[in-house]
């Protein structure tokens, strides 16, 4: 038995923090985007008991410090299953450290794959719930598309497709610590945030332009000195065609919306000579 799930990358259309809850934790208003920049997760069984990665990139962490090899211990365990003998194997496409969830999107893959072979009655939502369990973002992972993510990002509202443009998703040499950009937020003290409820009206009427109008993040806002390059990167985006351009995530990968191919393609091309970790992607639906 051999099963193969693309883990999709996701972009941020908004990012808002509206709150900090008791926990310690924040809470989030984010649009997300799933895009057809992806890994390739492959589960099979094997004849040991236990869960073995492996993966291209040799420095990942192979036990229950990879995210994927933790969705799979929380699978089994919540829904009672005894653990089989399993092997995931992950190629990674995603970049690491980029702010477009390609852990989270490895160990929500793993999760579909495995309700599929194991548990095939489970609802989305309570996988989902399980995912909720491994990572803050794995939740919208495991559902993608166009949806709506709050509290921490385990309340998920879908939304109506973002409507089809090209991407232009720039990834500089740098890596930015989500726990720096999280202690720099004051809430309280943030000069702007994402007009969410009018995204939302844009994307319900399937208007592009109105959703590249209002493109935001409030990690913008705190991003230290040393991170310029990101607002060098949405410049020149912006320079070479794109509607809009901003930061996903807690960074440092920048994207631009694009409704030309042609216009895209040579954004693509020159940023690529910049930065080697440029794609061209468009946006995917829901994975389920």
């Amino acid at each position: 038995m051999v099963c193969t799930e693309k883990a999709f990358a996701k972009l941020n259309l908004s990012l808002d923090i509206v709150g900090r809850r008791s926990d310690g934790y924040h809470d989030m208003r984010m649009v997300m985007q799933s895009i057809d920049l992806a890994d390739t997760v492959t589960v099979s069984q094997r004849a040991e008991p236990g869960v073995y990665l492996t993966a291209d990139l040799p420095y990942l962490p192979r036990g229950g410090g990879n995210i994927a090899v933790k969705a799979a211990s929380r699978f089994f365990e919540d829904t009672g299953i005894p653990v089989p003998g399993l092997s995931i194997d992950l190629q990674k496409r995603i970049p690491i450290c980029a702010g477009m969830a390609g852990g989270s999107s490895d160990g929500a893959a793993v999760l579909r794959v495995l309700r599929r072979l194991y548990k095939p009655d489970l609802s989305r939502e309570r996988l989902e719930e399980i995912g909720a369990r491994v990572g803050s973002d794995v939740p919208y992972c495991v559902r993608g598309g166009t949806v709506l993510a709050e509290g921490r990002g385990e309340r998920l509202t879908g939304l109506p497709e973002f409507p089809f443009c090209w991407l232009v998703v720039c990834k500089p040499a740098c890596a930015v610590s989500t726990p720096e950009l999280f202690r720099l937020v004051q809430v309280k003290r943030l000069r702007l945030h994402p007009k969410t409820d009018e995204l939302l009206s844009a994307l319900s009427a399937g208007d592009l332009e109105g959703v590249a109008r209002r493109l935001y993040n409030v990690f913008e806002d705190v991003l230290p000195r040393k991170y310029s390059v990101v607002f060098e990167i949405k410049s020149r985006l912006l320079e070479l065609g794109a509607m809009a351009a901003s930061m996903t995530g807690s960074g440092p990968t920048v994207f631009g919306i694009f409704r030309s191919r042609e216009t895209a393609q040579n954004a693509a091309g020159q940023m690529t000579a910049l930065f080697p970790s440029t794609f061209l992607c468009v946006p995917v639906p829901a994975s389920v």
